[in-house]
């Protein structure tokens, strides 16, 4: 007698079908970045999003790295008031005063992070002592939206002088950075990324 079939595996149920959705879930969340440049790229967007939906940071994801210098972190340090009053005048990012203020204060203090740990990865990573944390949460009901490794990581960051690092947005940084896998087990991509998630970043 033939077994039956296993119903095929479904993508986590907040991507839906929204093409931008999509191809986030697909192609980057919860892949392992080392890279300190996307590390601040993803600070900067996670502290956009804040009372936003994700879907109004990705749409405008490329006018971020236009008016941010393809968030090369010592250009964004640099910026000045003339600056920031442009930025504040740009509609392809969101012109709110204290969320572009804040990114360039944390360019800047991302910089005295890389001074001193060698990277800011090393940094961040230092948290889960280089290894993503492999969840296996089962529905979107069981994902905490902070833990107590985001509680630490959030108060740290606030202790160096970022701005817009709550706990529920550091989390929401970790899970899009790889430093948890929250696919669900029921999605496909909770194997492969597990997968990416055992090489170990240097200390």
């Amino acid at each position: 007698m033939a077994s039956p079939r296993r119903a095929p595996k479904q993508r986590c149920d907040w991507a839906g079908e929204e093409p931008n959705y999509v191809a986030y879930h697909d192609e980057e969340w919860g892949v392992p970045v080392f890279d300190d440049q996307k590390l601040f790229e993803f600070l900067v967007l996670e502290g956009a999003q804040a009372g936003l939906s994700w879907l109004t940071i990705l749409r405008k994801r490329e006018g971020y790295r236009r008016a941010f210098a393809r968030f090369d972190v010592k250009k964004v340090a640099r910026f000045n008031a003339k600056k920031l009053a442009l930025l504040l005048e740009d509609a392809s990012i969101v012109r709110n005063q204290a969320k572009v203020k804040s990114a360039v204060n944390n360019a800047r203090a991302f910089l005295e992070v890389q001074a001193e740990f060698g990277s800011f990865a090393a940094y961040q990573w230092g948290f889960v002592d280089g290894r993503p944390i492999q969840n296996r949460f089962r529905s979107l009901a069981d994902i905490p939206p902070r833990t107590e490794l985001s509680d630490a990581l959030s108060k740290d960051l606030k202790r160096r002088g970022f701005n817009f690092v709550g706990s529920t947005i550091i989390y929401a940084h970790m899970q899009a950075v790889g430093m948890v896998n929250d696919h669900l087990v029921t999605c496909p991509r909770h194997q492969t990324v597990a997968k990416l998630g055992k090489s170990r970043i240097d200390r």
